[in-house]
């Protein structure tokens, strides 16, 4: 078999190693925690951690799971079409947080959910959203309110970065 030939083959098989080994990853250990957010991201994926930083900061504990099919786990917490985001968090396998919402819309939601509603959803990612922020120009945008059946409507506009609270 000619070298390049070879080389091919490897590089083929270290990828597939790769995809393999980043698909997969376990549920989080149950914790003796209920307030513990169970923040699904995919390994990869720098701002999740950024944005996970943020929560911590503001008295959100979290624990990762990391997943290589987020599409599979934006589905089975019921995330709609359109607005999925980098992250998934969800909070006593009730509530869901989809992309980067920032922590003291995520406390005033938990204070008194609205009626019919599962939780919060920032979609794409922002520039102006906590772990999207570098600083500078700020960039405004919306979060929007995740209901059943796949609808959702309009929460709330952030306007200003958010600080630590």
């Amino acid at each position: 078999m000619p070298r390049s030939a070879k080389f091919t083959l490897y590089m083929l098989a270290l990828a597939a190693s790769l995809c393999a080994s980043v698909s997969y990853a376990a549920e989080p250990a149950a914790t003796t925690d209920n307030n513990t957010f169970v923040v699904y991201k995919h390994r990869f994926c720098f701002c999740c951690k950024h944005w996970i930083e943020h929560l911590n900061t503001n008295g959100i504990q979290t624990e990762v799971a990391y997943r290589g099919d987020m599409t599979e786990v934006k589905g089975r917490w019921g995330v709609p079409e359109g607005m999925g985001g980098c992250h998934t968090a969800v909070w006593r396998g009730k509530y869901v947080f989809e992309g980067h919402v920032p922590a003291r819309l995520i406390n005033k939601f938990l204070a008194d959910p609205p009626e019919g509603s599962f939780g919060l959803a920032v979609p794409g990612m922002p520039d102006g959203s906590p772990g999207m922020y570098k600083g500078g120009e700020f960039e405004p945008y919306n979060v929007y309110l995740l209901l059943g059946g796949g609808d959702y409507r309009f929460y709330a506009r952030v306007e200003q970065p958010e600080e630590a609270e």
